[in-house]
């Protein structure tokens, strides 16, 4: 069975105010779109109550570095309390959401995605001792490269939600 290794834990991100949902899921689509990401989504579940609505979005995106590593980031967004506003804007009524963005980020790396070392016992253990120990380099690379990519997401999220904050709440 592959063997996946949790790089980065519950990364959390949160925001309140206003935001619009359609495009902060748009600019996070378009993100791994952008670089080769393999697109999946778990689980997109919507619930009115008379707060708001809560909105529940896993996203599992892929992608695959090598013919033995595979890189996922778990994203969960979870909006809640959200209800459409009115504002006024140099003279414009815009439609926009206002409420709270709470998002988790979860890093893997899946070594032998294939499970051609993971047959029989004896190439289980040639496997673990050559990924361990002889091309260490390579695990460490994948490793980056999620990090990096998991932080770009990250800083580019945060920066949207700053934007939309600076430009309606001023």
């Amino acid at each position: 069975m592959a063997e996946q290794h949790l790089i980065v834990d519950s990364l959390k991100f949160g925001y309140e105010g206003l935001f619009n949902t359609s495009e902060l899921y748009h600019l996070i689509s378009s993100w791994f779109y952008d670089k080769g990401w393999e697109w999946y989504e778990k689980v997109n579940q919507e619930q009115v109550t008379s707060s708001g609505r809560q909105i529940t979005i896993l996203l599992e995106p892929w992608r695959n570095i090598s013919d033995y590593y595979k890189l996922i980031i778990r994203l969960k967004m979870n909006f809640i309390d959200v209800n459409e506003v009115e504002i006024e804007h140099r003279g414009k009524t815009i439609r926009m959401s206002q409420g709270v963005i709470r998002v988790t980020f979860d890093g893997y790396v899946i070594s032998d995605r294939k499970e051609k070392w993971s047959k029989k016992p004896f190439s289980w253990f040639l496997g673990y001792v050559l990924e361990r120990y002889f091309f260490y380099e390579h695990f460490s690379k994948a490793k980056n490269w999620l990090e990096s990519d998991l932080h770009d997401l990250y800083t580019h999220i945060k920066n949207y939600v700053n934007s939309i904050k600076y430009t309606y709440q001023q």
